[in-house]
């Protein structure tokens, strides 16, 4: 089963962005996708009115929601919704979540994961300071859900630098994990690949990172370098800048040969706080 991941240079105008989108995930049908990731941020990238547009989304009067489930039923594919913004399901009213929906080929919602790690960090780039905590709430679960190639663990951006998330996921039983994300150049050029690669590795399962890669409102700029990495920490296919379609094939049974070959699950160990002594008293 084929699966794809989608790079994005997404602006300010919500609609000139679906239209985007869907024509880059008309390419992964094309291409044999059974399933395929946007990029974080796919259709508001750059807009401060989260909470409106979260808002007009649960109330049923928004574009995007409508879009995505008539999109996947017209291509018969699952879509990994990169991010949206959605107010949590019991508060309508609240503050919107930085929101990765899984849709599946009958345009269903199968999941919904909203962002757990929000991007609170000092970057030396021209924008210098990112608050997302200022616009999102975060989440509170872990989130894996079958799909035709495999179970999916549902991930978003900063959310790489925390592999116990990762642990987490390959413990409820993922064989993949998407990863939209919308890395700035800076973090991005430092972290990105080494991150990407080592989620994959310490897993064993394919990482799905969907990217951002260009300049945007705000200003801002992207480091792209959208990628499928195969649970050896293979790069099976990257997008350097601009949008782009990635395709790979999920290998069930190379997959599993690794967890045989390497059963790092069974080898973890768990320490207490016991178990962690100040050097001084080890002499």
């Amino acid at each position: 089963m084929s699966i794809a991941v989608i790079q994005m240079v997404s602006q300010d105008d919500l609609l000139a962005n679906l239209r985007q989108a869907g024509r880059l995930l008309e390419r992964a049908a094309s291409g044999g996708a059974r399933l395929a990731v946007l990029p974080e941020n796919f259709a508001a990238m750059g807009r401060r009115d989260a909470a409106r547009i979260g808002l007009d989304e649960a109330l049923g009067r928004g574009p995007i929601l409508p879009w995505l489930k008539r999109t996947a039923r017209d291509l018969k594919l699952w879509i990994v919704a990169g991010t949206l913004p959605l107010p949590p399901a019991d508060t309508p009213h609240g503050k919107a979540c930085a929101c990765s929906l899984l849709i599946d080929e009958d345009g269903e919602i199968a999941a919904r994961y909203d962002k757990l790690h929000l991007f609170d960090v000092d970057v030396s780039d021209n924008r210098g300071r990112y608050r997302e905590s200022d616009d999102y709430a975060s989440g509170d679960r872990v989130v894996v859900a079958d799909t035709p190639v495999g179970r999916v663990g549902l991930t978003v951006c900063y959310d790489l630098r925390f592999p116990e998330l990762y642990s987490a996921l390959r413990a409820e039983g993922a064989q993949l994990i998407s990863a939209p994300s919308a890395f700035t150049a800076v973090t991005g050029a430092a972290h990105w690949e080494v991150l990407i690669r080592a989620r994959a590795i310490e897993t064993q399962c394919y990482v799905l990172a969907a990217a951002q890669g260009g300049l945007h409102p705000g200003p801002r700029e992207t480091h792209g370098h959208a990628a499928i990495v195969d649970p050896w920490g293979r790069i099976l296919a990257e997008q350097a800048q601009g949008e782009g379609v990635l395709l790979a094939t999920r290998d069930a049974d190379e997959q599993a040969s690794i967890r045989t070959r390497m059963p790092v699950f069974t080898h973890r160990r768990f320490f207490s706080q016991d178990a962690v002594r100040p050097a001084h008293l080890l002499e």
